[in-house]
């Protein structure tokens, strides 16, 4: 499809990238989103928790929240999107991605940038013990890679999937693993890090056979991490591997359903590979915004509604 033309124009202090990625990580606050948890249960006998938010009315609608590296349905991003979708008659389902809903997993994966099964599972979980005959998708960060992904390496999309929106997705993780550990980004990167590696310990006590104390101190920077652990527990060769097989950027051309993808021109997030105009192009279904300002997931705007928000829901009262 063509590139889509912007209208996101924010208020001046919030065209500084870092600013408006800091504010809507750190300070941003959504109330009024009151969540249920489900617990399911996957084919390898772990588990993921779903938190569920609920439009007034009965409604034949949902939107699937898939949160970004570290994040949880709990973040102000994800429950920005569901109030926006159950005020607006549909109902919302945040997934919790595995180790992400404050309890860490039973098995020694978890989850990373590429891992489309346990959204197909939660996805029939929600085929087969409810009735949504409209089912769109919502993901940020590395959320929406896994969305981009599932949806072009699969060929038996369930016929409720309607539509999506993602939002500052990495589409090329090689490229934005890079952009990450320059100097820019820094502080970034060391938070990531540093909540990873309070994850490994954690994980460290259930399988000590596999994570000992001099893993854990080898590992200095994210590449270290999917390295040692994200490539191992995933059955990848090495973290290279794992950016090159689980990148959606070469999936982008199987899409079959109507996808929009908001990247902003100012995410430090992003490398230049992550703005695919080429593949919009060649493909009906995708449509691809670039907005000047945005940072990553920091589309401030308005009554604390963000610009991503209001796109979300204009893009997907379409289907």
């Amino acid at each position: 499809m063509p590139i889509l033309t912007t209208t996101y124009k924010p208020k001046f202090i919030f065209r500084n990238g870092h600013l408006s990625t800091i504010y809507s990580g750190l300070l941003r606050k959504v109330e009024g989103v009151t969540q249920k948890r489900e617990r399911i249960t996957l084919p390898d006998n772990d588990f993921l928790d779903l938190d569920w938010s609920y439009a007034p009315n009965k409604t034949n609608k949902l939107l699937i929240i898939l949160h970004g590296l570290e994040g949880n349905a709990q973040r102000h991003y994800m429950l920005g999107s569901a109030k926006m979708a159950n005020t607006n008659t549909m109902d919302a389902v945040c997934i919790n991605f595995r180790g992400c809903s404050g309890e860490v997993n039973k098995s020694f994966q978890s989850y990373h940038s590429g891992k489309t099964d346990d959204l197909a599972s939660v996805i029939k979980h929600i085929t087969d013990h409810f009735n949504y005959d409209t089912i769109f998708l919502n993901g940020f960060s590395l959320g929406g890679n896994v969305i981009l992904k599932y949806l072009g390496e699969n060929n038996t999309i369930p016929k409720q999937i309607k539509g999506a929106v993602t939002v500052s997705v990495p589409v090329y993780l090689k490229g934005s693993l890079e952009r990450l550990m320059s100097n820019e980004n820094v502080l970034y990167s060391k938070k990531f890090l540093n909540n990873l590696r309070d994850k490994l310990k954690e994980k460290q006590l259930l399988f000590p056979q596999n994570i000992k104390n001099e893993d854990l101190k080898a590992i200095k920077t994210l590449k270290d991490f999917d390295d040692f652990y994200t490539s191992k527990a995933h059955h990848f060769i090495d973290a290279y591997d794992y950016y090159e097989k689980s990148s959606s950027l070469q999936f982008l051309k199987g899409i079959k359903i109507p996808t929009l993808l908001i990247n902003a021109q100012n995410d430090s997030f992003l490398s230049k590979e992550c703005y695919p105009i080429e593949a919009a192009k060649q493909n009906e279904y995708l449509y691809l915004e670039m907005p000047k300002y945005g940072g990553h997931v920091g589309f401030y705007d308005s009554k604390n509604i963000y610009y991503s928000e209001k796109r979300m829901l204009e893009f997907l009262s379409k289907y």
